[in-house]
């Protein structure tokens, strides 16, 4: 264990090295996130939904803050499984698996953290209508503070996935794009989940990809009640558990049948 605490650390000290480009990010943000929530006014000026405007504009800043956590793979290992050099790896005195979860987690974790505390404080500071609102209540917040960490837990396992993938195929493009596709658009980043009809959001709140910003988000404003806080934790570590197994598979056989490109 002090082996994946050390390499969580040494992940974690490099990416506070990045501070110009987390700036970069936070502006660019905020940017979208004015927009977004620009259109949403739009939308209900013209034609009121069901669901009010402030937690929309709720929705969109808390998925803004944490777009970091979604998109962002280690470049590293991508780079390392291309040019070969994953081999100095193998020689390592520990699961393979577990060392790039680790650094995925410190990656996502640190990136989220960076962007998403100064881009709140901004949030909640901004007028009526434009701003992020209160939690619905202090148990709701913390359970969507709990239901974020398991989202990161959720995430990083589709990334190892992705990397086990890219073992086998050795350009990583066309995965990470259905991916990305998959999970921008059932994660509630592109569309906030609650406007998609009720008919598709039995299935969609199910999927594996709700669990990383749509559930934290629910629970937050109070959509889903605190009685129903147990069960959305539930299915989030049941789905973390499946795709981190599944995981451990595919890095399980690729080791087994690795073949190490270039000189």
């Amino acid at each position: 264990m002090n082996a994946y605490a050390s390499t969580f650390r040494m992940r974690w000290k490099m990416e506070t090295q990045y501070r110009g480009a987390a700036f970069g990010g936070l502006f660019c943000q905020l940017f979208f996130g004015l927009f977004l929530i620009a259109l949403y006014r739009a939308l209900y000026a013209g034609k009121p939904q069901s669901m009010p405007v402030s937690a929309i504009v709720t929705y969109v800043w808390l998925q803004q803050a944490f777009f970091r956590m979604l998109l962002s793979d280690d470049e590293d290992l991508l780079s390392k499984i291309q040019t070969g050099s994953i081999a100095y790896d193998l020689c390592r005195p520990l699961n393979l698996y577990g060392y790039y979860y680790m650094r995925s987690m410190a990656q996502k974790a640190l990136g989220s953290i960076m962007r998403s505390v100064p881009m709140i404080l901004v949030a909640v500071l901004l007028p009526g209508g434009w701003g992020l609102a209160a939690p619905a209540s202090v148990p709701a917040l913390l359970c969507a503070l709990a239901a974020v960490f398991l989202g990161l837990l959720c995430v990083c396992a589709m990334t190892n996935i992705t990397m086990g993938l890219t073992m086998r195929t050795l350009d990583s493009r066309g995965v990470r794009a259905m991916l990305n596709l998959l999970m921008m658009t059932f994660s509630g980043n592109i569309l906030p989940l609650t406007l998609f009809p009720d008919s598709w959001q039995r299935v969609i709140t199910l999927l594996p990809y709700a669990q990383l910003l749509d559930a934290p988000i629910r629970l937050y404003t109070g959509e889903w009640a605190l009685s129903q806080a147990p069960s959305v934790l539930i299915t989030q570590m049941i789905w973390t558990l499946l795709l981190t197994f599944l995981g451990l598979i595919i890095w399980k056989q690729n080791q087994k049948r690795i073949i190490v490109q270039g000189g």
